[in-house]
């Protein structure tokens, strides 16, 4: 096994519970990936709550939290995160959208959204070793267990951060939030996903509703395709559902998206897999 991974949250903008959101999952954005003998997480939606239950279970006694960006959705899980609250546990939390903003670090956000009047519990109540840092989208650093990390800046409000995680020559790349110019094909993202063996992709719009949707931030799985197609990628998970795509509507999107490119699938909560 070179890379496993798990879906724990797949939904865009905001979680929904209802039964019409069952087959796909209301979680928002959460992915477990494990490389040798390490095991981390990128984004801190609402699906890490269940995550770090998972976690805990383990016996594993530190990781990485590495954030695309600190929009809601793919932070507010992150207060329901039981291993920062367990002083055995190390977390090292690290984000590449806010150092060259010259504003707030990543500390001072999950802080910010945990003060009263917003949350009960302060970020001090969290009682785990927890290491805070902010990086430049396009550096590359290292994980445990050889593990290399490239990213890439987004085209997305207030920045975002695309991942590229490399181990024993399997790579996967997580690509959201991030907004396509029609016509074009991002730069960075080529650089980013060349020759990966699966990218997961922003695609929470169709092609109908995107221009409706210009400036907010989001892809179309179709634009997604043709990046991936154009750098030699071999599989694209279409990921961060809209709330308002169901069951019926992802089911028929599937179908669609599987009917143009055998690389294309969409993916579930609680979905895994193993790239080797």
């Amino acid at each position: 096994m070179a890379i496993r991974l798990k879906f724990w949250g797949v939904r865009g903008s905001i979680a929904c519970a209802t039964p019409q959101h069952m087959k796909y999952g209301g979680n928002t954005s959460c992915i477990e990936v494990e490389a040798g003998d390490y095991r981390f997480v990128m984004d801190a939606g609402t699906g890490i709550r269940s995550y770090g239950n998972s976690f805990l279970q383990s016996g594993a006694k530190c990781s990485h939290l590495l954030l695309t960006h600190t929009h809601w959705d793919h932070i507010n899980g992150f207060p329901f995160f039981v291993p920062a609250y367990n002083p055995e546990y190390a977390i090292h939390i690290m984000a590449g959208h806010l150092k060259s903003r010259g504003d707030e670090g990543i500390q001072d956000i999950l802080s910010t959204q945990m003060h009263n009047p917003m949350f009960p519990v302060p970020l001090e109540a969290m009682q785990a070793k927890l290491r805070f840092e902010d990086f430049d989208a396009g550096d590359s650093f290292s994980l445990p267990s050889d593990i290399t990390v490239k990213t890439a800046p987004l085209n997305h409000p207030n920045g975002a951060t695309g991942y590229r995680v490399e181990h024993e020559g399997a790579a996967i790349c997580y690509v959201t939030d991030t907004e396509h110019i029609p016509g074009t094909l991002d730069e960075n993202i080529l650089g980013l996903i060349e020759g990966a063996d699966l990218v997961i992709y922003d695609s929470t719009y169709t092609e109908e509703e995107f221009p409706a949707k210009v400036g907010w931030g989001h892809s179309t799985w179709n634009q997604g395709m043709r990046l991936c197609r154009a750098a030699n990628v071999k599989r694209m998970a279409i990921f961060h559902h809209d709330p308002e795509h169901d069951d019926a509507f992802m089911d028929k999107l599937a179908v669609e998206a599987e009917a143009a490119w055998e690389g294309n699938f969409v993916c579930r909560e609680g979905m895994e897999l193993t790239i080797e």
